[in-house]
């Protein structure tokens, strides 16, 4: 373990957390008292560093996604299903008229890009807690913009499938999948405030 800390820069007792939640996996027995951890295990342990500290999931949203990441029974696009919902930001947003007729401008958005995503799942759910917040803020108007960002939407879900298009085995695309959300969204956040900085 103190070489895989070594290797990672992880602590140790941050790690034996990490195998204490089931987010990375005991080390093999070497004796009653040490245990041997190879590249999968440093492979993993940066994979949830990742996660945790660029794309800003919980805990618990990781060990959920790397359960979908490592489940070896559901098809492959059951799992990539599975993955991007739960990478969905939760939104809790009270119900009333504002919500419903949110839900209703998305359900609407997604019908007329035709689009096969699920409006009432996890990110048509966020989007329409976005849209309710931004009119509470005295924002609405903002909304105005939603063809505009589904339009670059679009593209950047081009080009991730293009990425993912490469033969690569389950196992690899689904934390390409994984790993592609989290971090693509944390790339395009970046890239579209240096946008703004240019535009303005």
């Amino acid at each position: 373990m103190a070489e895989l800390c070594r290797r990672s820069g992880v602590p140790v007792a941050t790690i034996k957390f990490y195998i204490r939640l089931g987010l990375l996996p005991a080390g093999r027995l070497t004796s009653p008292t040490r245990a041997s951890y190879d590249s999968a295990h440093e492979h993993r342990l940066r994979l949830v560093r990742a996660l945790l500290d660029v794309g800003g999931l919980s805990l618990a949203a990781i060990g959920d996604v790397l359960r979908a990441v490592d489940d070896p029974h559901l098809p492959p696009a059951d799992v990539l299903r599975t993955a991007t919902d739960r990478l969905a930001p939760p939104r809790e947003t009270a119900p009333g008229p504002q919500l419903d007729e949110a839900r209703a401008e998305v359900a609407r958005l997604v019908r007329r890009l035709g689009w096969r995503a699920a409006a009432d799942g996890p990110a048509g759910e966020a989007l329409a807690g976005v849209l309710v917040a931004l009119r509470a803020a005295g924002h609405g108007e903002f909304a105005v913009l939603l063809d505009d960002y589904a339009a670059a939407a679009e593209q950047v879900a081009r080009a991730d499938r293009g990425h993912l298009g490469q033969p690569v085995t389950r196992e690899d695309l689904v934390e390409r999948v994984v790993v592609g959300t989290v971090m693509g969204d944390a790339m395009f956040s970046a890239l579209r405030r240096l946008a703004h900085a240019d535009a303005w």
